[in-house]
């Protein structure tokens, strides 16, 4: 199984590690640690001596609560650290919903689009489908991040995040756009009670049937301080989610994902060579 995309195929038969890169003040998890380029291109060189596969970089916050930014604001965060990501030897990932950011990420050599709104704004599908050779991931989201979670979805959610999945997979099929450049993610935390957070987790492989890889992004997420929080009064901040959040990704990847989006690198890639060598001797 390989993930087409602008510069690479990416050999999806072993799970791979995506690094998150937040060019933001308000990112939920590091927001202003990497706000400018020179901290954010040292943060893409730490996480690749860590052992990502991976960059995603991001210039909007999609926090539950956060504001859209202005698409100029976004070109301005966003453009300087990929000019230089991109000569990094490695797949660079823009994280992004706006079709102008998108097209001018990829015409500086960005490999994937990375779409929270599965590619449902105006034009989005279109940039996509017009480059010809980028991966891109279709994303779940109930709402939008600013009511998200004060209204999340009802019900099961597995079915219905399916069928969205697969329907917006078709959509950009429709556009000719090949199979083998699209990935799916659950979209954990997006507009998501904590129980369907963790009902999607649990039952994954039902994911499985729309017949694409999955990506699984439960990094430092709200769920996990739900989990670790226990009697204490509130749940650990977000940087204190470290071994809850690679414990998320190793259950995801042992239910089928191909590729996990983290914080947290050096945990993961640490925890996936624990997870490999138990599968080599399982196979003996």
């Amino acid at each position: 199984m390989q993930w087409s995309t602008t510069r690479f195929q990416i050999d999806l038969s072993a799970p791979r590690v995506m690094g998150i890169v937040n060019v933001t003040p308000d990112s939920f998890s590091d927001g202003g640690r990497h706000a400018d380029a020179p901290a954010a291109l040292r943060h893409c060189e730490r996480l690749l001596k860590e052992g990502a596969d991976i960059l995603d970089i991001g210039g909007e916050s999609t926090r539950p609560g956060s504001p859209p930014v202005p698409l100029a604001e976004e070109l301005a965060r966003v453009l300087p650290v990929l000019r230089e990501a991109v000569r990094l030897g490695v797949p660079v990932s823009v994280d992004t919903y706006k079709p102008g950011v998108m097209q001018a990420a990829l015409d500086l050599g960005a490999d994937i689009v990375n779409d929270v709104w599965a590619l449902r704004q105006p034009g989005a599908a279109e940039a996509v489908a017009r480059h010809g050779a980028c991966g891109v991931c279709l994303m779940h989201m109930h709402g939008d991040p600013r009511t998200m979670q004060s209204a999340p979805m009802a019900g099961d959610a597995v079915p219905q995040v399916l069928l969205f999945l697969e329907q917006s997979a078709q959509n950009l099929r429709r556009l000719e756009v090949e199979k083998t450049r699209i990935v799916l993610d659950p979209g954990i935390g997006f507009g998501k009670t904590v129980a369907q957070n963790f009902a999607l987790l649990a039952r994954q492989d039902e994911l499985l049937a729309a017949g694409y890889p999955l990506l699984a992004g439960w990094s430092r997420k709200s769920s996990i301080g739900a989990a670790l929080q226990g009697d204490a009064p509130v749940p650990p901040a977000a940087a204190e989610r470290v071994a809850g959040s690679v414990a998320a990704a190793l259950m995801a990847v042992e239910r089928g994902a191909r590729i996990v989006r983290v914080h947290d690198v050096r945990d993961t890639v640490q925890a996936l060579a624990v997870w490999r060598q138990v599968r080599a001797q399982a196979r003996r």
